[in-house]
């Protein structure tokens, strides 16, 4: 019986589950792509970011997710393009360097999604963003850098500057930022400087829409910004950027005059957009992509025309059969379970199964943490807030860590820091480390996806 080879391009939430779901068998081989060596656990990057964890604690290699599974493999490599037609993969291998095409009988694409600037992409120096180690390694020096700045300037008007910060969007990551950053002003850093008070530090949350956490009950959403705004948040609504440069931001109100901030750190978390890939596998494919470079598969997640071709995560849409798409708003637990269903698709028809049902996403909840013991979170129809909510969300990240090591590492830091209102990575690090306006400490390095 001849092999039948799978390729899964990309190592994240979606990929991940559709690997350790393909059992082993002597008629299957799995392929893993990835550009990084390693499977990032997203949802606490933030706290990356502000310096509560370190990069390994939320990194597992890959190699260690599969090392027990003989069939599988890993390559790490950039893919680059899709031949459908002759069932191959191209990439360019990361670690070689050369060009190659990777042969598949079923290929699985979780490419994921990166950060949107809605055709302003010349802000992204200036406002990075959060889906990369890398991203949090840049944004957590700005932040340390701006205190260590302010400490140092004599004139009010720059040092105001330095001690304000802008977190752009209202989601889960930009209120989760907001609140962290307004956490170490007032609390982490509050007896480490002798010439400015870090409580000082003006913290601005700036979202175009009527409430943050807007996939949220507006109860939620009330609860949020007035815990927010208890850390000392200032929460802007109905306010779009219009501006970004190395000495601050520009915002309008829906009505009014624009307004100008004056900030040397600025963090953008307002939307994202599809992998590159999902245009690449389109284009192939003959199909259309949306605005932010989604396209819409079939109810199976198979692209339409290519049965053998499964598309999954935040890189795409799911119809619903009827002329619609499902209501997914692109969080990990949706990718993890599009992963799963992939998985069984393809055990399935090597059995000789029938047809599988279309792809019905179970919705366990929605959770978001503003601070120390203040999150909101709808489970079951049940909506939660404070530290209920807290400790559902600290117990929910805990459980779907990747690796045991890090689970361990990650609850012993949460402890500490708990206990002594500390974070333990403070460290400022990066090309960049000095302190002028806008400057990077990194090159824009790899994004998410393969």
């Amino acid at each position: 019986m001849a092999t039948h080879r799978v390729v899964v391009v990309g190592g994240g939430f979606g990929g991940a589950q559709a690997v350790e779901h393909l059992r082993s068998g002597d008629d299957l081989e799995v392929t893993l792509v990835d550009r990084r060596n390693f499977h990032l656990f997203q949802p606490l990057l933030y706290q990356v970011a502000t310096g509560a964890l370190s990069p390994g604690e939320i990194a597992s290699p890959l190699r260690g997710l599969v090392k027990r599974r003989k069939n599988t493999r890993v390559v790490m490599g950039e893919v680059s393009g899709f031949d459908l037609a002759g069932r191959r993969v191209v990439l360019h291998e990361v670690a070689g360097g050369g060009a190659r095409e990777l042969p598949y009988d079923t290929l699985v694409v979780a490419a994921g999604s990166g950060q949107v600037y809605f055709g302003h992409d010349e802000w992204a120096p200036l406002a990075p963003p959060l889906k990369t180690i890398e991203d949090a390694l840049e944004i957590r020096r700005r932040i340390l850098v701006a205190f260590e700045a302010a400490e140092e300037e004599d004139d009010p008007k720059r040092q105001a500057a330095w001690l304000t910060f802008v977190v752009v969007g209202g989601g889960p990551t930009g209120v989760e930022l907001a609140g962290q950053i307004a956490e170490i002003a007032r609390d982490t850093l509050r007896h480490d400087y002798r010439t400015i008070d870090p409580g000082t530090a003006r913290v601005i949350l700036v979202e175009g829409a009527d409430r943050v956490l807007t996939t949220f009950d507006p109860r939620l959403s009330t609860y949020a910004k007035g815990a927010l705004e208890h850390l000392g948040v200032s929460v802007e609504l109905d306010r779009l950027v219009t501006g970004v440069d190395a000495a601050g931001v520009t915002v309008k109100p829906k009505d009014g005059p624009a307004e100008r901030i004056d900030s040397h750190t600025i963090v953008w978390a307002a939307g994202v957009q599809a992998s590159p890939l999902s245009r690449a596998l389109a284009h192939e494919a003959g199909t259309d992509v949306d605005r932010t470079g989604h396209m819409t598969v079939s109810p199976d997640l198979t692209i339409p025309g290519h049965p053998e071709v499964f598309a999954i995560g935040d890189m795409v849409r799911v119809s619903d059969g009827h002329g619609g798409t499902l209501p997914l708003i692109g969080v990990a637990p949706e990718a993890m379970q599009e992963g799963r269903y992939v998985a069984r698709v393809i055990r399935d028809r090597l059995q000789g199964k029938g047809e599988p049902r279309p792809f019905h996403y179970v919705d366990k909840g929605n959770l978001a943490t503003i601070g120390r013991m203040r999150a909101v979170g709808e489970i079951k129809g049940l909506r939660l807030r404070g530290f209920l909510a807290w400790a559902a969300w600290l117990g929910v990240h805990l459980f779907y860590l990747t690796g045991i090591q890090n689970r361990i590492l990650v609850f012993t830091r949460w402890t500490v820091s708990f206990l002594t209102h500390g974070r333990g990575a403070r460290l400022i690090t990066g090309e960049g480390s000095g302190i002028e306006p806008g400057s990077s400490g990194t090159d824009g390095g790899p994004r998410d996806g393969a």
